[in-house]
């Protein structure tokens, strides 16, 4: 393997590991309330099923991960992109911090709304740098404007 490949394959197993460590503790704070607190509440229609939700999410962190390492491979003016893109990936587990940890639906509402503008910001700098790994970014913001809708629906309902 050449140098060159070596750096871009380590570079891959680390956003995918960084990518997953964000998942893993975001699954173990969700762990704490899935099994009673969030059961016990009132949900509407469109929420989905809860085995749903483990490998929607398994496919949308490879994804982001696969995003951000295309952009590292980049040289060039690709910091603030970086920059953005760990920005939103704290945000993610910020989420399941404030809405399965703390139990607190309202402020979980705030706190997507500015990771659903984190992710379109992260997707605008990437589209410069490398369209492919903003193109990666779009399922994961139609994912989250959908947990948008679904955080609100659970806020006005309980």
């Amino acid at each position: 393997m050449t140098r060159g490949r070596l750096r871009d394959a380590l570079g891959l197993a680390g956003f995918l590991a960084l990518s997953f460590a964000i998942a893993a503790a975001g699954g173990a704070i969700t762990a704490t309330s899935v099994g009673d607190w969030y059961q016990a509440l009132a949900k509407p229609a469109f929420n989905p099923p809860d085995w749903v939700f483990g490998p929607v999410w398994s496919v949308l962190y490879a994804m982001i991960a696969a995003a951000g390492w295309r952009v590292w491979r980049l040289r060039g003016a690709r910091e603030p992109a970086l920059l953005a893109w760990a920005v939103q990936l704290g945000l993610n587990v910020c989420w399941s911090f404030v809405f399965f940890g703390a139990r607190l639906i309202g402020a979980a509402l705030v706190e997507i709304v500015v990771l659903l503008a984190a992710i379109i910001v992260t997707a605008r700098l990437f589209w410069r740098i490398d369209r492919g790994a903003a193109l990666l970014l779009a399922p994961y913001g139609a994912w989250v404007g959908y947990a948008t809708l679904l955080n609100a629906a659970l806020w006005r309902l309980n």
